[in-house]
């Protein structure tokens, strides 16, 4: 029996360029589904949730495939923080963190439609910010205009890395969106072949 073909759940150019370094094939699909957290749902159940919400949406289109779902949450201040998706709700979110602990839960799950078998995982990444000054906060959106799309508006493998103090991780692509070490073994498990 053939592998199925895999198919990454998400239009976030982020998650493509690091599904793209394993040198596989793959194709992409934007999942349509509502990403609002459930009231008294923890992040990591949110990040969960939405990652596997993601790969079972897509899974209606591709019946015969491996769907690779994603999604992260931060967490500060006992408040949840998505994705910004303006200037003004970066800068507004970027004052909320500044000086403060963030904990990032990104969650990877990779659904075997042909047998229905479903792997997940959920990454904590432990940040620390920077104390930021308003002025500083203006500078890093005027010159880093994608960190709306990332949660708590601090894209870290860019210019983001300079609001952050320190980084604690057990996978370091996780804080970028996809945690590739359990993805990697994901794939190993449905028989992908990697180097």
């Amino acid at each position: 029996m053939s592998t199925p073909a895999l198919i990454l759940a998400s239009s976030s150019r982020f998650r493509q360029m690091q599904l793209q370094q394993l040198n596989l094939p793959f194709s992409t699909c934007s999942p349509d589904i509502d990403e609002t957290p459930l009231a008294h749902e923890n992040a990591a159940a949110t990040a969960l949730r939405l990652a596997t919400g993601k790969a079972q949406a897509v899974a209606e289109i591709y019946p015969q495939h491996l769907i690779i779902g994603s999604d992260q949450v931060a967490f500060c201040q006992h408040t949840q923080l998505g994705k910004p998706m303006s200037v003004e709700k970066a800068a507004e979110t970027l004052r909320f963190t500044s000086g403060q602990h963030l904990d990032f839960y990104t969650a990877v799950v990779l659904l075997n439609t042909l047998t229905g078998r479903m792997h997940s995982h959920v990454d904590l990444t432990q940040v620390q910010m920077r104390e930021l000054s308003d002025e500083s906060i203006q500078r890093y959106l005027e010159q880093e205009p994608d960190a709306i799309y990332c949660a708590g508006g601090a894209k870290s493998e860019g210019l983001g890395q300079t609001l952050i103090a320190a980084i604690t991780s057990t996978d370091p692509n996780a804080l970028i969106g996809l945690p590739m070490l359990s993805l990697i073994g994901f794939l190993i498990e449905e028989g992908i072949a990697l180097p």
